[in-house]
């Protein structure tokens, strides 16, 4: 039985999360943290990773980024590994955690579901087919989003820079005053109501448009691929990994 911790327990994802373990029989939650301490729950919830006394083989987290220092510091000392699915990390953030993942296994992705995962891989096989075509990306999420453009976004954008590396970001077209450039990879963020997320990549040739999309309907899609990561990345030594590690795994 995998052992975990939830980061972010009492948010609307860590709900999430305690549901999706309550179904799979190969997992438990043990614990969590979050800002407030409660300890009247189905689970443990602590305000600081230092009140934690259970033994935890993986931290699963969708808090913020500002809990990443505290969750390194936790598997450090303890041994387990981490599932780190918040977005909105700067490059000193991501340095901590590739450092942290020479001795620890860590798991990151700026979205855990499967399907959004297997869009960036068709992503990538149309940009290496459409050449010539213009590329918009355009991404949907509720108004108590903070990050914008999303990390989805980002990650869908950097699979088009991987396999064409000509390609440059712009985010909105705001203030600028001339033709598109042929390399722009235009970046477009939308935030109202309670839409969960959604994602459309837009390639624009002559007379033609094909338009890649994904849209998610409910949280627990984010909550199930981390489930399924955390069992991914349990009982691995160190190393960092991604959701392109479990689709190539099949």
């Amino acid at each position: 039985m995998i052992k975990i911790l939830i980061s972010g327990a009492l948010g609307k994802m860590g709900a999430n999360v305690i549901s999706a373990i309550s179904t799979d029989p190969e997992v438990t939650a043990v614990c969590g943290v979050d800002r407030t301490e409660d300890l009247s729950g189905c689970i443990p919830v602590y305000d600081d990773f230092s009140k934690v006394t259970e033994q935890v083989d993986v931290v699963i987290d969708f808090s913020s980024p500002k809990a990443l220092d505290s969750i390194l510091t936790f598997i450090s000392k303890t041994g387990a590994s981490a599932v780190l699915c918040s977005t909105g990390y700067t490059p000193e953030d991501l340095e901590k955690i590739n450092a942290t993942s020479k001795t620890n296994a860590i798991f990151r992705s700026a979205n855990m579901s499967l399907g959004v995962n297997v869009l960036i891989e068709l992503v990538k096989t149309a940009v290496k087919n459409l050449a010539g075509f213009d590329i918009e990306i355009i991404e949907k999420h509720h108004n108590q989003k903070v990050d914008a453009p999303s990390g989805t976004a980002l990650m869908l954008a950097d699979a088009v820079k991987d396999v064409d590396n000509d390609k440059f970001y712009v985010y909105g077209r705001n203030g600028i005053v001339g033709k598109r450039d042929a390399n722009e990879i235009g970046i477009h963020a939308i935030r109202g109501g309670n839409i969960v997320g959604e994602h459309d990549v837009i390639f624009a040739g002559n007379d033609e448009v094909i338009t890649l999309s994904h849209h998610a309907s409910d949280r627990k899609v984010f909550a199930f691929g981390a489930v399924k990561a955390a069992k991914f990345i349990c009982g691995k030594k160190n190393g960092l990994f991604n959701m392109t590690d479990i689709l190539n795994n099949k």
